[in-house]
Formats: structure tokens, sequence, C-alpha cells
């Protein structure tokens, strides 16, 4: 759901932090036998919390910090149908390059970084930072289609 502020991120546990914000971004209203998706995804490099980049030096930080390590990519997930609700995070591994300062530049140069959590989107020019990834690459992208679809499963959905 665009419009709301998503909360300031710093430090602290990344799957709190992605459920509290999908939890903070579902509507309340109900849907009206419609099921409701709200998620969020979040990178933790230790207890470093980062969600999208305030701008370019703010990217240009985050992607040093994660250049040759691995980090946690965790999205937040909740989902309301009728009268039930489940909320739910799934984490993935990712390993970076090591980041050379003319790939950091020629990434940040090509704006991709505007909106991505960490800084970064695996699904386009991002993936050539990553040397790996472990567990769920759409949770990386930033919904956990797999887990979303099994979910919704459970609450009656056909998806």
């Amino acid at each position: 759901m665009q419009g709301r502020p998503e909360p300031a991120l710093g430090s602290g546990d990344p799957v709190q932090a992605a459920i509290a914000s999908a939890m903070a971004k579902l509507p309340k209203e109900p849907a009206d036998r419609r099921p409701l998706l709200a998620a969020d995804t979040v990178v933790g490099l230790g207890n470093r919390l980062f969600g999208k980049p305030e701008g370019r030096a703010d990217a240009h930080a985050m992607l040093s910090a994660l250049s040759g390590r691995e980090h946690d990519v965790v999205t937040g997930v909740a989902l309301r149908y009728l009268s039930d609700e489940v909320v739910f995070a799934v984490s993935s591994k990712v390993t970076f390059r090591d980041l050379s300062s003319a790939m950091l530049e020629h990434y940040l140069d090509c704006g991709e970084f505007v909106d991505k959590a960490g800084a970064y989107g695996i699904q386009g020019l991002g993936v050539a930072l990553v040397e790996h990834v472990s567990g769920s690459y759409s949770n990386v992208v930033g919904l956990p289609l797999t887990e979303v679809i099994a979910h919704l499963r459970r609450l009656g959905v056909s998806p």
C-alpha cells in the first residue's frame, strides 16, 4: 500500500522489523471477501538494518557496508482474508561480491537503488553485485511467492 510511511530503521532484529512494517501497512478495514496482503523487506547486516536509501549517499554507504559480506534479506508478510489473519517472515542469505569503486559508482549511476531495501534490486542490474543466494530468490526480489501462495491456500484462497 502506497502512501504510508515506513518505520525508521537503524538496528535490531530484521525479522521483527519486517513483520512490524508489514503489519503497519495492512489496511485495517475488511476487504469484502478479497484477501489483503501487505509486505515489507528489510536487509540486515548483523544488528544493522537497511531499508530504502534516502538518496545516493545513503545507498553508497549501504552498498559499501554490504560489499564482500553475507547479509540477511527478510520479508515480513501480513495476510487477511475474512476474519483470518496470518503474519510471517521469510529470510534469505545473500553474499555480495567485493565491490570495486568503479562497479559501485556504475551501479549507483543507473539509479536502480531507489526504492530498494539495502539499495539494490537483484532482479535487475543488482544481480551483478551478488555472488550467492541461499534461500528464496523471490524473497530477495521482495515477495516470497511460494510461501505467500501456501498461506493463501491455507486461508481458503485459490491464487
